[in-house]
C-alpha cells in the first residue's frame, strides 16, 4: 500500500511540475510574440510562415520515406510480396466496385446529385395528381398552384364543366377554365386551395442523356379504378420544329389514354414536362419551363360555355335544369323548381340526391305531342361511387309551369332503364 502511495505522489509531482513548466513556457512565448506590440504583426506573419514551411518540409520527408518503404516492402521477403499482392487486389476490387456503383446510380437516378433526393418521390406524386373527367374525354392533371390544375386542352374540349377527382375520391367542379387550344393546355381553377398538392412548374428544364424520368396518370380514365399509375422511362431528346407550337421532351415511355395532362418528373420529383402525345414506345411531353411562361397568357376564348335559357320554352327549361346539374350549379338548378315542387323538398335534401353525379348527358329532349307544358327526355348520368364510375340511364317526362317569366319543373315521371340496347339511344 505504501509503495502505491509513493508511486502516486511521484506521479502527481511530475504532472504538477510538467504542467507548471508548460504554462510558464506558454506565457513566455506569448509575451515574446505580443510584446513589443508594434512588432506583433511582423512576428505573427514570420512565425506563421516559419512553422508552415517547417511542417511542409517534415511532411514531404515523411511522405518520401513512406513511398520508399512501400516500394521496397514487397522485395524484403516472400511473405511481404504475398501481402502486397493481396492488398493491391483488394484495392483494385474496391475501385472497380465504386465504378460499378457509380454507374448504377447514374443509370437509375440520372446523375449523382439526384440520388439522395429520390426517396419518397413516388408517394408524393401519387397523392398530388388528380383525375380530370369531362363529358366524353378523361385525363389527368396536377396542381401548379394552390387553386390551379393544369391538364391537356383536349381533355376538357367541348366540356363546360369538367370534374376534378382527388385521390381520396372527393371531386369538385372548377369555377373557371382558361387554356390554349393550339398548345393543347388548359388550367382549371378551384374554389378551395390545396397548397400541399402543388407540383410547381420549373424555370428551366435541364436533363442528362438517358436520365430516368417518371410520369403519372390514370390510364383508361375512370374505367380503371385505383390510385395513379407511375411509369418509368428515359429521356431521349428535346424536340422542336416550325410545325410544333411548343417545345417537347421525347422519352421512351408508352402513354395510354387517360394519362394526358399528367406530370413528367425527374428522380427528385421536380416537374419537367406535361403528358400530351403517346404512341407505342414513344411519347412527347410539353416542356415544363415553356408551360410556366405560357400559362399566364391563357384565355377562355376557346372554352365551351354554358348557354341555356329557361325562359324560352319548356324544352329550354328542362335542358337548363340538367345542364345545371351537370355543372354542379345546384343553386341555379334549385331555382328552376316550381313553388309546388318546393313544398315537398328543401335545398339540402334535394342536393343530397345528386352528390355522386359526375356528369349528365341529355340524349334526347323534345316537347310532347299535344302538350304545351310537358317535355319528353332521355338522359344518362355518370356516377362516382367507391372509386369507380357507374352509368345510369333514364327516360320519361317533365311537366313545367311558367312562374315569374321562367318555365320551372312541376312534376316528373322519370324511370330508370336497365342496360338499354343501342337503338334506345337513337329512337325518340
Amino acid at each position: 500500500m505504501k509503495v502505491f502511495e509513493k508511486q502516486f505522489e511521484k506521479l502527481s509531482r511530475y504532472i504538477k511540475t510538467t504542467s507548471k513548466n508548460l504554462v510558464t513556457r506558454f506565457v513566455a512565448y506569448f509575451k515574446r510574440l505580443l510584446f513589443p506590440i508594434y512588432l506583433f504583426p511582423i512576428k505573427l506573419v514570420t512565425y506563421t510562415v516559419y512553422y508552415l514551411v517547417k511542417f511542409i518540409f517534415k511532411f514531404l520527408i515523411a511522405l518520401i520515406k513512406i513511398i520508399f518503404e512501400t516500394i521496397i516492402f514487397p522485395f524484403k521477403s516472400l511473405k511481404n510480396l504475398l501481402k502486397s499482392i493481396f492488398i493491391i487486389g483488394v484495392v483494385v476490387y474496391m475501385a472497380a466496385s465504386l465504378f460499378v456503383i457509380a454507374d448504377y446510380i447514374r443509370n437509375q437516378y440520372g446523375w449523382y446529385g439526384k440520388f439522395l433526393c429520390s426517396f419518397g418521390v413516388r408517394e408524393n406524386i401519387q397523392k398530388s395528381v388528380v383525375r380530370v373527367v369531362g363529358g366524353y374525354s378523361e385525363g389527368t392533371g396536377f396542381f401548379i398552384a394552390p387553386d390551379q390544375v393544369i391538364t391537356n386542352f383536349h381533355v376538357i374540349a367541348d366540356e363546360p364543366s369538367p370534374k376534378i377527382i382527388f385521390s381520396d375520391g372527393k371531386f369538385v367542379t372548377p369555377n373557371r377554365i382558361v387554356g390554349d387550344k393550339e398548345t393543347d393546355m388548359a388550367v382549371l381553377f378551384t374554389d378551395d386551395k390545396y397548397p400541399d398538392m402543388v407540383l410547381p412548374l420549373p424555370d428551366k428544364v435541364i436533363l442528362q442523356a438517358d436520365e430516368p424520368l417518371i410520369t403519372a396518370g390514370y390510364p383508361l380514365g375512370t374505367d380503371l379504378a385505383g390510385s395513379a399509375t407511375l411509369v418509368r422511362g428515359r429521356f431521349i431528346d428535346f424536340r422542336k420544329s416550325k410545325q410544333m407550337t411548343v417545345p417537347y421532351i421525347q422519352t421512351d415511355i408508352s402513354l395510354v389514354d387517360g394519362m394526358s395532362g399528367g406530370p413528367l418528373v425527374d428522380q427528385c420529383g421536380q416537374v419537367v414536362g406535361i403528358n400530351t402525345i403517346g404512341l407505342a414506345g414513344l411519347s412527347l411531353f410539353i416542356s415544363g419551363d415553356w408551360a410556366k411562361i405560357g400559362v399566364p397568357n391563357f384565355t377562355d376564348q376557346n372554352i365551351t360555355k354554358i348557354q341555356v335559357d329557361p325562359s324560352e320554352s319548356p324544352q329550354g327549361a328542362v335542358e337548363a335544369f340538367y345542364t345545371y346539374l351537370k355543372a354542379r350549379r345546384m343553386e341555379d338548378g334549385f331555382a328552376l323548381l316550381s313553388t309546388e315542387y318546393l313544398q315537398k323538398t328543401n335545398f339540402e335534401e334535394w342536393t343530397n340526391r345528386f352528390t355522386d353525379i359526375l356528369d349528365v348527358d341529355v340524349i334526347f329532349v323534345e316537347p310532347q305531342e299535344n302538350s304545351e307544358d310537358t317535355v319528353n327526355i332521355k338522359f344518362s348520368t355518370k356516377n362516382w361511387s367507391g372509386g369507380e364510375v357507374d352509368y345510369h340511364y333514364y327516360e320519361g317526362t317533365w311537366q313545367t309551369i311558367k312562374e315569374d317569366g321562367v318555365y320551372k319543373m312541376l312534376k316528373s315521371k322519370i324511370l330508370e332503364v336497365d342496360s338499354p340496347g343501342w337503338d334506345w339511344f337513337y329512337s325518340n
